[in-house]
């Protein structure tokens, strides 16, 4: 299946693989790329010279085109900037708007930049400046998100724009493909159906619960760090929910510890990248160094498997999916059920019109 998705990253399969923290590495990213999907490096919880590790791993196990996600107001942005340029890197990614001028230094680089936004501006604003493509994500995917259903708003962006779109936010099989497809998208993005695959390094008593979930334990929180954040609803989401603001300051400063002796970052670096995500809002303290550490919170999970101690973001098709297939047999299945809807609805159309036409 050819969109513009394809033609413009050179993969054989219009599906990326999203980059999340303590998620997407090396391993998960190498076979979504083989089985011909965008697999996305999440960088934001690596430090440089592990990402640089990264990268030269995937390329090691494919050569198929993949990209890495890191985020724009990150205080070393440029420095992971120089390594998707020099390791050629075909894709950027960016959970957050990049500037003018990091969009134009990746480009002319030959590197495609796809930021992942969540409001029709957003996407107007980036397109305005070069983006090659947007990913865009509606209510229902998971970690931060906004509050518009993607059949609302990808239309909206779909018609705003005249880059390709890919659609994000309540995907995982070959149905939405073809229905976001018909909604003009060039193809889907899906992080929790990819979560959930054999490749994934998500220890299993974690992904248990995740096939556990039903729709309605999925939640939308602001306890956690200040933000609308999707994620399992869990014993320690019921607890911040809960905690008063001394107890939550305090929870976060030992956190904060945790994850500046994991990420190498500074005091100070860690405040600025916490304020940094306040994106305007009136946040606590405790909240800006949540902000600034939730990664320790997603790696006790995603990485230790203590779902006790950590948040699992999650979309909330979570609560649809029933299996751990290798990223092989999920994009084959995805593409073998795209094409059977197609087929099926073009017979549908042909037989209507054969109805019509003997009236």
């Amino acid at each position: 299946m050819r969109t513009a998705l394809t033609e413009l990253t050179g993969v054989r399969h219009p599906i990326v693989q999203t980059g999340m923290g303590w998620v997407a590495g090396p391993r998960l990213v190498s076979a979504a790329a083989r089985a011909g999907a965008l697999g996305i490096l999440a960088s934001a919880t690596m430090t440089t010279d592990l990402l640089l590790e990264a990268v030269r791993e995937v390329k090691s196990r494919t050569d198929a085109p993949f990209g890495v996600n890191l985020r724009a107001d990150a205080s070393d942005a440029r420095d992971r900037v120089r390594i998707i340029i020099d390791e050629g890197v075909k894709v950027a990614s960016f959970a957050l708007a990049p500037s003018r001028e990091l969009i134009a230094e990746l480009k002319d680089a030959g590197v495609v930049v796809i930021p992942s936004i969540g409001a029709r501006r957003h996407a107007e604003k980036v397109a305005a400046w070069g983006a090659d493509a947007v990913i865009v994500q509606g209510g229902e995917g998971g970690g931060h998100t906004g509050d518009v259903a993607t059949t609302v708003l990808l239309p909206q962006v779909v018609d705003a724009v005249d880059i390709p779109v890919i659609a994000a936010g309540g995907f995982h099989d070959g149905r939405g493909l073809v229905a976001a497809l018909a909604y003009g998208a060039a193809g889907i993005a899906m992080g929790t159906r990819f979560l959930l695959t054999s490749d994934s390094t998500v220890p299993d008593a974690v992904k248990a619960r995740y096939l556990a979930a039903t729709v309605k334990d999925i939640t939308l929180t602001t306890a956690v760090d200040g933000l609308p954040h999707r994620m399992l609803r869990t014993e320690l989401v019921d607890a911040l929910e809960r905690a008063g603001r001394t107890r939550a300051l305090a929870q976060a400063v030992r956190r904060a510890a945790g994850f500046k002796k994991i990420s190498g970052l500074s005091w100070p670096q860690m405040i600025r990248d916490g304020l940094a995500m306040k994106h305007g809002k009136d946040l606590s303290w405790s909240q800006v160094l949540l902000a600034a550490n939730t990664p320790m919170l997603l790696r006790a999970s995603m990485v230790e498997g203590r779902a006790d101690l950590g948040v699992m973001a999650s979309g909330q098709v979570a609560g649809l999916i029933e299996d751990v297939p290798s990223c092989e047999e999920l994009v084959a299945r995805v593409m073998t059920e795209a094409a059977r809807v197609l087929g099926a609805l073009q017979i549908a159309g042909g037989a209507d019109k054969v109805s019509h036409s003997g009236d």
